[in-house]
């Protein structure tokens, strides 16, 4: 365990879009969030003889997915042996626990328990307990309910998976201190830079070294302009629509899904020491809720998962028309919805009635009641669904036709758990682009 303080963030310097001098860079990452900034660090680390610039279109990073999560760092039990999840999730959290030392940054290897409540999950959890191993998750082990009492006293349970290797972090502070390795190294970081357009330049090459060299023109929302070379999107919840204003497919299409959590309130903290997690149902399309304790001491319940009304909606009623629209006119969605409708209805009637959503919870904690708990926070899933309606589960990496597709690398997909992952994916994405554009 490491919770001393840390101050890894200190000096970074971000500059506003409008404000930053030089406009040429070998390669530019569109994208602020926790793969972007792994990515460009890594980039840098393999690559210091070239110039790169994150863009960003909010006033400061990893504001969206990389700063609203359940902060687990996940140990790859679900993933299916020998699958790309699941050897970046593992080498993701050794990597992570050996950067949090080298830096100073807090985490707490608490441990999870999946915890099976009826008969009918044993198959499940034994399953789940070979899939571990096949993964080569560390001290795996099953224990029975007895155990389960012993590591969390008001847990209820037949059996349990217990990883110990599991922990949490705030993966916000980790994001950040990715981006301050990346501006030691010479990277340049550029917040409320909104891309709203990447295309190749309509100057002669005879006529501009600097369309020559620097041939991809982007621009953003405020009139701001930047040229490089080559181009890679790790855009999340808008990863679709940067690929369709660079010409490259607008599929698989990203539909945004509320999580909502619940607090448990500080005097019932007792009922909960580390991570309780349910074994996942293949019949739902998500995982389900469950106890995660925080770096500030809080603990949070759930969430559930409902189609969002907005790629940033944080609350209940948020609502954008075109994110709404988008979601509602592509086939996909409705085929997922038609599949699961019932498990859907079920989802929004929790989001609504907290009673409801206690009494999935009180499943493993008896004790627990409706006032024990507080509405919490949310966050929004980029869940990348393709045409037939199916959770797009592993990553897509896109370009496209002609010079603009040969230069673009687009991030399409990093699913769950992207960030404890993040180390591991920012390799393999660095990789991908020395490939690609040969650098």
């Amino acid at each position: 365990m490491n919770t001393s303080s840390s101050s890894s963030t200190r000096g970074l310097l971000l500059q506003n879009a409008p404000f930053f001098s030089r406009s040429s860079y070998d390669v530019a990452i569109i994208g602020g969030g926790i793969v972007g900034l792994a990515s460009a660090r890594e980039l840098s680390l393999r690559h210091s003889n070239l110039s790169f610039i994150i863009l960003e279109k909010e006033n400061e990073l990893a504001l969206h997915q990389s700063g609203h999560n359940s902060g687990v760092i996940h140990s790859g039990i679900y993933y299916t042996p020998g699958s790309l999840k699941a050897r970046l999730c593992v080498r993701g959290a050794d990597l992570s626990y050996k950067y949090f030392d080298k830096k100073g940054i807090p985490y707490k290897r608490c441990g999870k328990l999946i915890v099976a409540v009826e008969q009918e999950e044993i198959p499940r959890l034994k399953a789940l307990y070979e899939k571990g191993i096949k993964n080569n998750v560390r001290d795996l082990r099953l224990i029975d309910s007895k155990e389960i009492r012993e590591r969390e006293p008001y847990c209820r349970g037949l059996m349990a998976l217990d990883s110990p290797y599991t922990g949490i972090v705030d993966w916000r502070l980790a994001a950040l201190t990715y981006a301050k390795d990346f501006q030691e190294m010479g990277g340049k970081v550029v917040t409320e830079f909104e891309a709203i357009n990447i295309k190749i330049s309509t100057e002669s090459r005879e006529g501009s070294e600097e369309g020559m060299k620097y041939p991809i023109i982007m621009k953003s929302s405020q009139g701001a302009e930047v040229r490089c070379r080559y181009v890679l999107t790790c855009g999340g919840l808008y990863s679709d629509r940067l690929s369709q204003i660079s010409g490259c497919s607008p599929e698989p299409r990203i539909v945004p899904f509320r999580g909502d959590y619940l607090i448990l309130k500080p005097e019932k903290h007792y009922l909960v020491k580390g991570n309780i997690y349910p074994v996942p149902d293949p019949k739902f399309p998500f995982l389900g809720v469950h106890f995660t304790p925080r770096m500030d001491g809080s603990i949070w319940l759930g969430p559930n998962a409902v189609l969002a009304f907005k790629r940033e909606g944080y609350q209940l009623y948020d609502f954008n028309l075109r994110d709404f629209a988008d979601a509602l006119s592509f086939r996909g969605l409705h085929k997922l919805v038609y599949r699961n409708i019932t498990y859907g209805i079920g989802e929004m009637y929790r989001s609504l009635i907290i009673s409801a959503q206690v009494k999935l919870l009180q499943k493993y904690i008896p004790e627990l009641s409706s006032s024990d708990v507080l509405r919490g926070p949310s966050g929004v899933r980029a869940q990348a669904l393709d045409r037939n309606g199916n959770l797009v589960d592993d990553f897509v990496f896109d370009g496209g036709p002609g010079e603009l597709g040969s230069r673009v690398l687009h991030v399409r997909n990093a699913p769950s758990p992207a960030a404890t992952s993040s180390l591991a994916i920012g390799e393999m994405i660095a990789e991908e682009v020395q490939k690609r554009f040969e650098l």
